[in-house]
């Protein structure tokens, strides 16, 4: 059971969480710097289980004086707070953890109880059996009565069955109970609150009969309900562990540390969190990188199936870039840091799968609000039949058996149900295909994408170009561009820096990098020269340098005379005549915005039957481009991989960037694909359309369900038995049609291309901009 569903801590449990919360100092050591003064914390709350405690932290941490904003992962149970950067943040820590155990979720640092396994699981497991094992032995018991036992012998076998359900209801019901009391304590209600009065009176009046020698008894209804409500909450259990063992498995391949190698030549060995840019790094064969770093020495094998998804090994050697998560094969490595564990490729994963479920998209509100008015609404509602059928019957016994099946059967679990397990099985089909995606809003947006916009440079191509005309230019003017290249990350560029060579007599440069244009390099006696594209390195005066080939083309200048003009070629990536093919067949228009030359750009498109492409297009000029696109009334996705698309990514409809896009294009992407094959972008709407489709059916179940089952109950057609079973069908129900979405489609099936050099793998970049 989702909607406002309760853990299955233990009294015992609760205080043992509250004994793991974390002291103010730890929680500042293990928050982390944000923009403008703001710092983050991310805390493991193992009694979130639905929209209601969703809405209910997201709402109340905030109060506490300099919290920000929080926000909470439903899969995952994480809650992220972002609070204000203060000289002294101690109160506002302290505050902030007392919060928590008022508001009855205590909270603990990731790596506490929760990573010990699943306690909750075993309870869940345990409870349901005690349940199945009751209502089974009371059930036959319940056949004699039925079959005709009277007197004497009705009565032994109605206390039997009491004996029998009691320690169940106790043992089991705590699930529920704990839950129930926790929440009333708190001064709230959750669902756990009716379905634990609707156990407890179904069994009281069943007692009420057993002591009065009545006919009927209700022993089986209230132990069978509580199994038919510990299965279905059992199964939601499942589908979310499924969800979080995916992030799981993701962390593990962080190792917990790596040995450092000191500048007199002596090693230590530091924690993970202690390793720094700039530092250098022993890599033993067989262990994993442990933060992103850049190969200083040694040749070794290297398995970057968490990058790519191919298994096959890539040789890395010096200069080779190797994200945080790969595992060295063969050779010893001495590698350098380039970046944290915090912002390493692999901590940006599993940022990006912890969110997929906790964006608040449309659908999920809807769901939220839903179930925030359920219990007032439920309470009402069986306060109403009972009323109703004490003034029509007179018979209080039948009318409380009525309320208790309305207390039951109004359960909005398939509503609570409706979303989240669609959207946790569609992140997990798009991971498992390399497809990262930050939020359920993200994939509302991708469903209604009408039209697609790819950058060139990066995107289409694969962003390898090679320098054609090396033996045409002067060695002098090829070495200083292959210089000044070196201080950018755009494809171009690092196709000149490959030819850079240890010439002495070559000046230092004061080097600038211009998203967009170019590079700009100074000498101290004045001197500027430009690397990019004609306009910018002459100053406006490029075009009658520029050629007609159909060729990538980057300018040399000095002070604003032309030097030289470098021709690359590049190929396509993989997959991209496919993609387009499909995004046809999805019947969403595809057009190429580029930074290029017409030339090049024009023969692109006719090789990939686009229709629609713009070049000389600058940064600027792609945000205007998408903007009018919406305001139209389309909703463009922008697919692009440099510094100089993030403008465009933030302001389409929705964005995807490949891994080895520049760092903010990846931040600012909803989407980001890990292997070579553009095919990731159809099938990121196939995706997301199936699910947006499934959503809808679900809350169409879901609605039909209640029209049907709340007046049936209202009226005493169903019994609490009924009841149960009608609620857990539902959740079933709609789990079952979600698991739909686990069925491949013909798009899906596209092959996941090798990587040609280990160095070009989720390497982050800057844009050069002279063919972008």
């Amino acid at each position: 059971m989702s909607c406002c569903a309760a853990g299955t801590e233990s009294a015992a449990e609760l205080e043992a969480l509250k004994s793991e919360a974390p002291s103010p100092e730890e929680l500042w050591l293990s928050s982390r710097k944000l923009d403008e003064g703001l710092r983050q914390v991310d805390l493991i709350v193992p009694g979130v289980h639905c929209g209601a405690c969703i809405a209910l932290l997201e709402r109340e941490l905030p109060r506490v004086p300099g919290v920000d904003h929080a926000r909470v992962n439903l899969s995952t149970r994480r809650v992220s707070v972002v609070f204000e950067d203060r000289k002294e943040p101690e109160p506002l820590l302290a505050a902030l953890g007392e919060k928590f155990n008022a508001l009855g979720y205590p909270a603990h640092l990731p790596g506490g109880i929760d990573e010990k396994g699943d306690p909750a699981f075993r309870e869940l497991l345990k409870a349901l059996a005690v349940a199945g094992f009751a209502s089974m032995n009371v059930m036959l018991l319940s056949v004699s009565v039925w079959s005709g036992a009277e007197a004497a012998t009705r009565d032994l076998f109605h206390w039997i069955s009491a004996l029998i359900a009691a320690p169940a209801l106790i043992y089991s019901g705590r699930i529920f109970f704990v839950s129930a009391w926790g929440a009333l304590r708190h001064g709230r209600a959750n669902m756990d609150v009716p379905i634990s009065l609707g156990v407890i009176l179904a069994y009281a009046i069943s007692l009420h009969e057993t002591i009065t020698h009545g006919a009927h008894a209700y022993f089986d209804a209230s132990v069978t309900l509580l199994f038919f409500l510990l299965a279905g909450r059992t199964l939601d259990h499942m589908m979310r562990e499924k969800a979080r063992s995916a992030v799981r498995n993701l962390v593990r391949l962080s190792p917990r540390g790596a040995m450092l190698i000191k500048d007199d030549g002596s090693r230590e060995y530091l924690a993970i969190d202690e390793i720094e840019p700039g530092m250098r790094l022993a890599i033993a064969p067989g262990d994993r990188i442990p933060v992103d770093g850049r190969v200083v020495s040694g040749r070794s094998d290297m398995d970057f199936a968490v990058v790519n998804g191919e298994s096959a090994p890539q040789l890395v050697e010096a200069g080779s870039l190797t994200p945080a998560g790969t595992l060295n094969l063969t050779g010893p490595l001495v590698l350098e840091a380039t970046r944290s564990a915090q912002n390493s490729f692999l901590a940006e994963m599993v940022s990006m799968m912890e969110a997929a479920e906790s964006g608040r998209a449309g659908y999920r509100r809807i769901a939220d609000r839903a179930s925030a008015i359920y219990a007032p609404v439920v309470h009402l509602l069986a306060l109403g039949t009972f009323i109703g059928w004490m003034v029509v019957s007179g018979d209080w016994r039948m009318a409380m058996m009525t309320a208790v099946a309305v207390l039951i059967i109004t359960c909005p679990c398939a509503l609570g149900l409706a979303v989240p397990v669609v959207q946790v099985i569609a992140a997990g089909r798009l991971f498992e295909n390399g497809i990262m995606v930050k939020d359920g809003s993200a994939m509302e947006r991708m469903a209604q994408t009408d039209h697609v916009v790819f950058d060139k440079t990066g995107t289409l191509t694969q962003g390898k170009p090679r320098l054609i005309n090396s033996d045409a230019v002067a060695a002098d003017h090829l070495a200083i561009a292959a210089r000044i290249a070196r201080a950018s990350r755009h494809p171009l560029s690092r196709a000149l820096a490959a030819f850079d060579t240890a010439v002495a007599d070559l000046p230092d440069f004061d080097i600038v990098e211009i998203p967009g244009d170019g590079v700009e390099a100074r000498l101290a006696d004045g001197t500027v020269y430009r690397l990019g594209r004609g306009a910018f390195a002459l100053e406006g005066q490029g075009e009658s340098y520029e050629r007609a080939a159909d060729a990538s083309q980057v300018i040399l200048s000095r002070n604003g005379q032309f030097l030289d003009v470098f021709l690359f070629s590049d190929q396509l990536r993989r997959g991209a005549a496919q993609a387009v093919a499909r995004l046809l067949e999805l019947g969403v228009q595809a057009e190429i915005l580029s930074g290029d030359r017409e030339a090049p750009v024009r023969g692109l498109a006719a090789e990939l039957g686009v229709t629609e492409y713009m070049a000389g297009v600058r940064p600027r000029g792609k945000v205007d481009r998408v903007q009018s696109l919406s305001a139209a009334g389309g909703k463009p996705l922008m697919v692009g991989d440099g510094l100089n698309d993030a403008p465009a990514l933030s302001a389409a409809h929705v964005s995807m960037a490949p891994a080895s896009a520049a760092d903010v294009g990846r931040m600012a992407a909803d989407f980001v694909f890990l292997h070579d094959s553009l095919e990731a972008v159809p099938l990121a709407i196939a995706v997301s359309r199936k699910a947006g489709t499934l959503i809808r059916q679900n809350f169409a179940l879901a609605i039909i369900y209640n029209c049907i089952a709340v007046p049936a109950a209202v009226l005493g057609h169903a019994t609490p038995l009924i009841a149960a079973l009608a609620m857990s069908s539902s959740s079933v129900l709609v789990v079952l049609n979600s698991l739909r979405l686990r069925r491949k489609t013909r798009i899906e099936s596209f092959a996941r291309p090798a990587v040609d050099q280990a160095s070009d793998v989720a390497v982050p970049g800057a844009g050069l901009g002279a063919s972008a």
